[in-house]
């Protein structure tokens, strides 16, 4: 049986790895502590988009540009990006909603819709018997729908968080698995990866 691994990126790092210990995650590992005896993982599709240096955290692209490259050396992995769109909003002051206040925001546009696309797409195609979808989003749902209940495709969400799955991914889905910190734990690449021509890719210090 066939296995078609599809990651949100973002909703990953919120929902599962920010604020852990975790965030020097193994792809490859984590989609192998999910599958059977008689699985193959076929492909693991990764959506992201490029950060910007945030307020008090200008080391936040070349963390990310370091762990996109010790996951490009994950044979069957493919990345797809978004993009971050900057803006201004205004917003009411906590303390004084009658006062409001133009704050710089980033909007992260793209990777959600890649995944869909990519996940019916697959599906038509007959890429997989049985996808794995990495996210808790419910706009998700709807795609998941298609390829579960129209397409007759096998289907799992990887839950993130220690709460109980909500109904809707329940109801378009066969089967719901958690990545517990225990998995990963398990799924973490070494120290230092080597990559391509032998170059080594070292985890940030600040995941330590």
């Amino acid at each position: 049986m066939r296995v078609a691994v599809y990651v949100d990126g973002f909703n990953l790092y919120y929902r599962g790895l920010k604020g852990t210990k975790f965030k020097w995650l193994d792809l490859g590992a984590l989609s192998r502590e999910f599958l059977r005896d008689d699985e193959d993982l076929v492909s693991i599709k990764y959506f992201t988009a490029d950060v910007s240096p945030r307020s008090g955290d200008p080391t936040a692209p070349s963390r990310q540009e370091a762990y996109l490259r010790a996951l490009r050396t994950i044979p069957c992995l493919s990345i797809y990006k978004g993009r971050f769109l900057p803006k201004t909003k205004t917003r009411p002051l906590v303390e004084d909603p009658g006062r409001f206040v133009e704050v710089h925001d980033t909007e992260e546009k793209g990777s959600d819709v890649n995944l869909a696309t990519h996940l019916v797409h697959d599906a038509h195609r007959g890429v997989f018997d049985t996808a794995l979808v990495v996210s808790q989003d419910t706009d998700l749902c709807e795609p998941m729908r298609i390829v579960n209940q129209e397409l007759g495709k096998t289907l799992g969400v990887i839950w993130l968080e220690a709460s109980a799955p909500g109904k809707r991914h329940r109801r378009v889905s066969n089967f719901i698995k958690h990545a517990n910190p225990s998995i990963l734990r398990r799924a973490q690449f070494p120290d230092v990866v080597i990559g391509r021509g032998g170059r080594k890719i070292s985890k940030p210090p600040e995941w330590e």
